[in-house]
This record gives structure tokens, C-alpha cells and sequence, in this order.
């Protein structure tokens, strides 16, 4: 999926559907709710603790390999489904590679998803990532945002959050402020135009087969 990554325009965060969602400068004022523009919302030392990289592997691994990807992305979708798993299980189970993931939102619906994602904690994200990835046709196919709002709490749900607890999580302006902020400066910084997309050892990826991402690996584990 190939998109421009920041978020165009002036948005506002209030709470509707069960959780927030986006509306536009104009329709902000005229229901009188504070507004805020993605294009100034500047990364803090605060927004780092806020919103942590979530990372899977040895610290200490050889390679470092980012992931830059969007919960409503099918491609994202297709190569957690038929990538992911092998290279966890040849490359980061093994030690040869630390895997960061950093969240792309091209939209509400992927903001939400990741503010699910991160509800749990550490401990939870990527079991929860998982959840979303493998039904994200389902919980996206109706394309109502109070029922996608919804959708996502019984993913939640599902991993063992609690109601209020999804809730809390959904409705934390604050969070999602960070969550932005935290985008917009690693995907600016890494040039991310398209998810999925690859940092591996410093150098820029696009999307890839099992078999290509190893031989990418195998060669720089050689060197």
C-alpha cells in the first residue's frame, strides 16, 4: 500500500463510537471541540516513553531490521500472514536478528487498531498485532466506524483487556497525540512513503518474499 504518510490537514480527537475519531478543521469548529494540526505536533522526550518501539529478539543481535507498517494494510497483512513467522522463527527466535516494529497510520481505523495493539503493554502487543493482522478483513469489512470501533474492542477483549480498560485506552488524547507525534518523526527520518517497508542495518526495503528478505539476511550475517 503506497500513501502519502502524514496525516494531511488540521484533525481533532473526540470521543465518538466507543472510542475517538478523526474529523476535519472545519467540522471541528463547527462542533466547538479543540482542534490540532498533525503537521506541528513535534516528538518529545515524553512522547518516547509514551510510545516505546516494540521490539522481539536478542538486544545484542547482529541485525537490526525495522518494519514500518499500517494495521489496515493488506499487504502488511499478507506478509505477516506468510513471511512474519518464518523469519521469526529462523532469524529472530535464533538471536541472528532484532525486530522493531514501528505502526504507519494512513488512517483513523489503523490509529485505533494500534492504540488497541498497545493496550496491553509490551507483554501483549504482538500477540494482539497477530489478532488484528489475521482479521483484519473481518473487523475492517463493514467500514462503519462505530462498528470497527467495536470490532476492535472485542480484539481486545479477546487478548484479556477489559471493556473499561479498551475504552480508557481509545479515549486517551495524550496517547494518541504521542502516537503521532512518535510516527511522524521515525517515518520522516527513515523516508517511509509505502508499508510495508524495511530498515535493515540502516538500508531502506520494500515489501518482499520469505526467500528474498533471507538471502538479504544471509548475505549481511556473512559479511
Amino acid at each position: 500500500m503506497s500513501k502519502t504518510y502524514l496525516i494531511a490537514g488540521a484533525v481533532a480527537l473526540v470521543a465518538a463510537a466507543g472510542g475517538a475519531f478523526w474529523m476535519t478543521r472545519d467540522a471541528a469548529q463547527t462542533a466547538n471541540v479543540s482542534t490540532f494540526s498533525t503537521a506541528a505536533v513535534a516528538q518529545t522526550a515524553t512522547d518516547v516513553q509514551m510510545v516505546p518501539d516494540m521490539v522481539l529478539g536478542q538486544a545484542e543481535a547482529p541485525i537490526e531490521v525495522i518494519e514500518y507498517a499500517s494495521f489496515t494494510c493488506p499487504h502488511c497483512a499478507n506478509f505477516h500472514e506468510t513471511v512474519f513467522d518464518q523469519l521469526k522463527a529462523n532469524y529472530i527466535d535464533t538471536g541472528k536478528i532484532r525486530f522493531v516494529y514501528r505502526e504507519v497510520y494512513f488512517d483513523k481505523f489503523g490509529l485505533w487498531a494500534a492504540t488497541v495493539a498497545r493496550c496491553g503493554g509490551e507483554e501483549k502487543y504482538f500477540g494482539i498485532s497477530d489478532i488484528i493482522y489475521d482479521t483484519q478483513k473481518t473487523w475492517i469489512a463493514d467500514g462503519d466506524a462505530a462498528t470497527i470501533a467495536d470490532n476492535l474492542k472485542k480484539i481486545g477483549l479477546k487478548a484479556g483487556l477489559s471493556a473499561e480498560a479498551v475504552d480508557a485506552c481509545m479515549r486517551d488524547e495524550d496517547q494518541l497525540k504521542a502516537m503521532i507525534a512518535t510516527y511522524q518523526t521515525n517515518a520522516t527520518k527513515d523516508e517511509i512513503n509505502s508499508t510495508p517497508s524495511f530498515i535493515i542495518d540502516g538500508e531502506k526495503y520494500s515489501n518482499m518474499s520469505y526467500e528474498d528478505f533471507a538471502k538479504i539476511l544471509d548475505e549481511k550475517l556473512a559479511n
